[in-house]
């Protein structure tokens, strides 16, 4: 079905577009683990309604989920910030490895087939959702977040896989950061920031991939721009709600809901990958 030549599929799927869009923003201001996770999911699905090749769609998906992840980025992080929430000597310590293990993602992930990228995808979800499930909020790794070559050794590993799944470095970094000493607030709105650091370089890489396969229009490289325009005004606009909720609520039932739905995703993904 060519879904331009139906209004009613067009408007519906746009309609989910915005949604998804909505509820990405929240989420990653809120538990900042990156709207990507969110999104990733529901473009791969989706995009298969718009006339995109199978075996490209997780591709897509994955990028132009990367490349909704800057303005919403921008967003969340002044927010973080107009509360002392971004802790800039860590920002500083790992910028290098964050810029780029974003870029070192993306051009691996262009190259690498849809059943690796679901894989990764999918598997870096089933342990991000037991992490955020399980009691583990006091368990310490170091006392003090590492800098220097260690620290960007770790940043550049975030920001590879962070990129290759389309997220920001939130659903990664937290975890890190809070293990290693910080306090899960200042985490939070850290992770906004390293979600900029690594999608602009990634989204770049994106751009210039080239797919051996025909993408409809408006699609640069990898980064479909139609799915971008709706995406990204809607997460803009709830990703400062949900950076003010995250200094405000309580939020381990938050994080057990959401690991449920991580669960169900990573299942949907590991299905894909081995059937």
């Amino acid at each position: 079905m060519d879904i331009a030549a139906d209004p009613l599929s067009f408007a519906l799927l746009a309609a989910i577009l915005a949604v998804s869009g909505l509820v990405a923003g929240l989420i990653a201001g809120l538990l900042g683990v990156g709207g990507g996770i969110v999104l990733v999911p529901v473009l791969e699905y989706s995009l298969r309604f718009a006339n995109f090749p199978k075996e490209w769609c997780m591709h897509v998906a994955v990028a132009t989920s990367l490349a909704t992840i800057i303005p919403t980025a921008i967003a969340s992080s002044r927010a973080h910030n107009l509360r002392g929430g971004i802790d800039w000597g860590i920002v500083k310590a790992w910028a290098p490895g964050m810029i780029l293990g974003g870029l070192a993602g993306s051009l691996l992930a262009a190259r690498a087939s849809d059943v690796v990228l679901t894989a990764v995808f999918g598997f870096i979800a089933a342990l991000v959702a037991a992490k955020m499930f399980l009691p583990l909020e006091h368990l310490r790794l170091a006392r003090e977040t590492p800098r220097g070559l260690l620290g960007n050794i770790l940043a550049a590993s975030i920001g590879g896989v962070s990129s290759m799944m389309g997220i920001g470095g939130g659903t990664l970094s937290v975890p890190a950061m809070t293990m290693t000493g910080s306090a899960i607030h200042s985490a939070v709105g850290t992770a906004a920031f390293f979600g900029l650091l690594l999608a602009v370089p990634g989204t770049i890489g994106y751009l210039f991939a080239s797919p051996d396969a025909a993408l409809p229009g408006l699609t640069v490289g990898l980064v479909s721009f139609a799915a971008l325009a709706v995406i990204a005004p809607m997460s803009m606009l709830t990703a400062p709600l949900g950076a003010k909720l995250a200094h405000s609520l309580e939020r381990k039932t938050l994080s057990q809901i959401f690991s449920a739905f991580l669960c169900i995703v990573a299942i949907r993904m590991l299905i894909r990958t081995f059937s």
